[in-house]
């Protein structure tokens, strides 16, 4: 795993680790897959050929036991003690089907417990959702697979309304002659590419459909994102927070639906208020 990463010359490598399923039952099973990812760190480090140009993060496992003594604190310990040496760190083992509740805590223990002068990698999260309630829990950096997936599907990413999508396969856009999203810097929307004309393509399975979705999808995640991180700057990510929230979930009696408990528990947690 290490040689082909050091090959590959990427700036950031993934240290080799057990991954177990999040709804997995088997304790042992995590267990021995903890213990397993702690070891291989260390063989990993060994194998690193290049650690003065490639950054080795390892990967915070231990399933959702979030307890006092648990696994995935056994698991931090064991990544404090090699700290010295590691230039940042990757949580992994979540977005595998496990319930909100569960997620949020777990990220918000290993933000937490891991330095604040080294960024944290949040693994397979990409829900736009989640990735502004797990910013103000103090994840840094992100990957997933779901802008450009469901973007194949015919589905947009938009502001607004929760969930946050637009289904352009959908007979409501048919004879909609607006674009995607006013403001919009992608191909699709930059060169008036209708709602309809983009239904139209999508039904008759244009493969360039799919290439202005994916390019929309990627646009409005780097839009997502600057916005965040200029937030952060100017030291008002919280009100950035309250606006995005507040945008998606207008409440029942605006005709709209209530903010989700998990949600409103992980920025209480953060110290924001929604």
């Amino acid at each position: 795993s290490i040689r082909h990463q050091n090959l590959i010359g990427s700036d950031i490598i993934m240290a080799l680790d057990d991954v177990v399923s999040s709804i997995e039952q088997d304790d042992e099973r995590f267990t021995v897959a903890t213990y397993r990812t702690l070891r291989w760190l260390d063989r990993c480090r060994s194998a690193h050929a290049n650690p003065k140009t490639q950054n080795l993060f390892p990967i915070v496992q231990g399933g959702l036991d979030t307890a006092v003594g648990g696994l995935r604190e056994k698991c931090l310990a064991g990544f404090r003690i090699r700290d010295e040496w590691v230039p940042g760190y990757a949580i992994g083992g979540l977005a595998g089907g496990e319930s909100k509740d569960d997620f949020w805590r777990v990220v918000d223990q290993c933000c937490r417990a891991l330095p604040d002068d080294k960024p944290r990698y949040l693994m397979g999260v990409g829900y736009p959702l989640d990735l502004v309630v797990c910013t103000a829990l103090g994840v840094d950096m992100y990957d997933c697979v779901y802008p450009t997936r469901t973007a194949r599907f015919g589905v947009a990413l938009v502001p607004g309304e929760a969930p946050g999508t637009l289904r352009l396969k959908s007979n409501d856009c048919s004879g909609d002659d607006s674009v995607i999203q006013e403001g919009c810097e992608c191909q699709a929307c930059k060169n008036g590419y209708s709602r309809a004309r983009l239904h139209f393509l999508l039904k008759a399975g244009n493969p360039l459909a799919a290439q202005l979705m994916t390019n929309h999808n990627v646009a409005y995640m780097m839009s997502l994102t600057r916005g965040m991180r200029k937030a952060i700057m100017e030291d008002r990510y919280p009100e950035y927070v309250k606006s995005f929230v507040g945008d998606q979930f207008r409440g029942r009696d605006a005709g709209g639906e209530d903010v989700p408990t998990w949600v409103r528990e992980a920025l209480a947690s953060a110290g924001i208020d929604v």
